[in-house]
């Protein structure tokens, strides 16, 4: 039986070597891992968040990022590929490898990595100091929640199902999940 090769790479490194990659890769602490492709519905979805945030956004400091732009967790050694993700920090406009200061980070779950997406995924984005909102956005549940970074640091879900808007504080707008599930047919 064969065994998967596993790469180890400082995170200049991997930068070095992920340009050079037909695939994505995630990097974790000098680990690297292989992307999979997503299913139509999750691209669908992740298209539906990024075109309403971007429609709603002009004309503002803040732009979304789909699934192609890296995220960088200096403090849990680590680069990620969001579905979705916005910044509104300047720093982050002339960087073309990676977004560092995002203000909301978008993950549709899929059975692979839901698990990754609610637990290890979330502990590294929650060390984003501009972090203020994380949505996990479930497809066949046509829920959303959305985690929200309180004042005294703490995080609060707020649920959204059903034919609601979900509120976007940090953003100050809101998308209809009518809109984010646009075009996925029922389950």
């Amino acid at each position: 039986m064969q065994t998967a090769e596993r790469l180890h790479f400082s995170a200049e490194d991997y930068l070095a070597w992920e340009a050079t990659q037909a695939e994505k890769h995630e990097f974790v602490a000098g680990e690297v891992f292989a992307m999979v492709g997503a299913r139509q519905n999750h691209v669908i979805v992740s298209g539906n968040i990024f075109a309403g945030l971007k429609q709603r956004l002009r004309g503002t400091p803040c732009r979304p990022y789909i699934a192609d732009l890296k995220l960088k967790v200096e403090a849990a050694d680590a680069f990620f590929y969001p579905d979705v993700m916005v910044s509104c920090h300047p720093g982050d406009l002339g960087n073309q490898q990676y977004i560092s200061n995002p203000t909301l980070i978008v993950e549709v779950l899929s059975d692979s990595t839901a698990a990754y997406d609610r637990g290890g995924k979330f502990a590294a984005y929650r060390k984003l100091a501009s972090l203020q909102e994380y949505l996990i956005v479930d497809i066949d549940a046509r829920r959303v929640e959305c985690f929200r970074r309180t004042a005294e640091n703490d995080w609060l879900l707020h649920d959204y199902l059903g034919e609601v808007d979900c509120q976007l504080h940090s953003l100050s707008l809101s998308l209809p999940l009518a809109e984010i599930f646009e075009d996925i047919e029922a389950a």
